[in-house]
């Protein structure tokens, strides 16, 4: 199980991501357009670099939503392989049954 830190720091990233998120496209707009001056597209990228690190969409971490494991944990399910394999043998998890042949 993942400390309590590490989920609360991701649910705190996933806020600030959100909160930036138009900003952060209207820079990115501006930076990619070719149409757009250099003057603009430099003042746009220095403003990018002042907001937060943790507003980059890249530094989200998908966790499992029981046990906030890091690692092998399917999108679909938000699950980590452990406890979807656990669920899934219970029933719990629907469409999922164990395979056998």
């Amino acid at each position: 199980m993942a400390k309590l830190a590490l989920k609360l720091r991701d649910q705190k990233r996933r806020k600030t991501v959100e909160k930036f998120k138009v900003r952060r496209a209207a820079l990115l707009e501006i930076i990619y357009d070719s149409r757009a001056s250099d003057e603009a597209k430099e003042e746009a990228r220095g403003k990018l670099q002042k907001l937060p690190r943790d507003a980059s969409p890249v530094r989200l971490r998908n966790r499992c939503a029981l046990t906030g494991r890091p690692r092998g944990v399917y999108r679909k399910f938000g699950l980590g392989r452990n406890k979807l394999r656990d669920l899934a043998l219970k029933g719990e998890v629907p469409g999922i049954i164990k395979a056998s042949w």
